[in-house]
């Protein structure tokens, strides 16, 4: 889930105290480490975020989606930039917990610069954007691995119903940490068949996600619980190195909170009343992203992050690997350019559409040439 990675580090380093001390940094060598996500740094005025930025600066739609449920109705919550012809392939982006669409819209640019024909569809889960309600009015708040991943299924099929889509068009799943878990479920499930090319999962396994979790509460008794500004906690994310790129920080923040009567700023999603489902997201996890059908990308900020069972895959060539150690937990933030860059090698790598099959020996003969 996001921040756990950065939740485990905290715990590993208790001997400091719980509000360091800020401290002007020039050598940023630290950052080679999955460790450094916790240091705390003061920005530089070159550093420190401008103004808040909007989401269309980097998706070409916001989309509402309705849908009926024998047990109540959604209204879901995503962004799409449409894929430039039918045979382009669509991503389709999942946050962490905690998070939103908009932790991808830098690496959701870079992705469009790289590839322009492809498509975009960043989706929010439940409680962080999106909503579902019971027969009785009251929020649905299950987050559950399962439901998850088949609402992410359902904003894909609202989406191409509300564009008027004949058909899916080829299906990339890509997830960051929980993301990372509900694009490996959904792959697993099959729901897609032969439309899913392939899923990507960044920074997340499910060893060292599950260590992790032993030290989540202690972490996020640490966060602020409000902000006076966005601004303040624009600037707290990169001072605390959760976020070590500003422009990323102006993108995605503003949309990880809400302003309470008082004028201050809280967090959007509770992240400590989720803890009953951590355990589901990514229990098994492992094994599903090993024997799930489609291409296989995983993208680390550390190699210490691998477990077991994912070394030895990884070993055996089950799927692509590729680590950002110049990277913190939030790699599509931290590093936009070089995340896309790895997706579009990945899509375009397993595009089946891009092949360039020899001719059959059949038509061979019946054109009178010789075989």
């Amino acid at each position: 889930m996001s921040n756990i990675a950065k939740g485990f580090a905290k715990a590993k380093l208790a001997s400091l105290p719980p509000e360091p001390p800020l401290y002007e940094e020039e050598d940023d060598s630290s950052s080679a480490s999955s460790m450094s996500s916790t240091g705390t740094v003061r920005p530089t005025s070159s550093q420190r975020p401008a103004p808040v930025v909007s989401w269309s600066d980097y998706y070409a739609q916001e989309l509402y989606l309705e849908r009926q449920f024998a047990d109540g109705h959604a209204k879901f919550h995503v962004y799409l930039t449409p894929p430039a012809s039918p045979k382009a392939p669509l991503l389709v982006l999942h946050h962490g917990a905690g998070s939103s669409a908009m932790s991808f819209a830098l690496c959701a640019l870079e992705i469009r610069k790289m590839y322009p024909e492809a498509g975009i569809l960043a989706v929010e889960a439940r409680d962080h954007g999106s909503v579902v309600y019971r027969p009785t009015g009251d929020v649905n708040n299950d987050l559950s691995i399962h439901v998850l991943s088949r609402d992410m299924i359902d904003m894909l099929e609202l989406t191409a119903t509300k564009m008027g889509w004949p058909e899916l068009p080829t299906i990339v799943l890509i997830g960051h940490s929980l993301g990372g878990a509900v694009v490996t479920d959904a792959a697993k499930q099959g729901y897609l068949g032969n439309k899913l090319l392939g899923y990507a999962v960044l920074d997340v396994v499910e060893g060292s996600a599950m260590e992790a979790l032993k030290h989540m509460q202690a972490y996020l008794g640490t966060r602020p619980k409000m902000f006076p500004s966005l601004e303040a906690a624009i600037e707290w994310h990169i001072r605390s190195r959760t976020l070590r790129n500003p422009q990323s920080a102006r993108a995605s923040v503003p949309s990880l909170l809400f302003q309470t009567p008082s004028g201050a700023w809280a967090w959007r999603t509770d992240l400590s009343s989720t803890e009953a489902y951590w355990e589901n997201w990514f229990g098994g996890m492992s094994s599903k992203f090993l024997t799930a059908k489609g291409a296989k990308l995983l993208l680390l900020a550390g190699t210490d992050r691998l477990d077991k069972e994912l070394t030895i895959g990884q070993m055996q060539g089950k799927f692509q690997l590729q680590v950002f150690p110049a990277a913190g937990h939030f790699l599509q933030e931290d590093l936009p350019e070089k995340t896309a860059e790895a997706i579009v090698e990945f899509v375009k790598r397993n595009d089946r559409s891009t092949l360039i099959l020899p001719p059959k020996v059949g038509d061979l003969l019946k054109q009178g040439k010789k075989v």
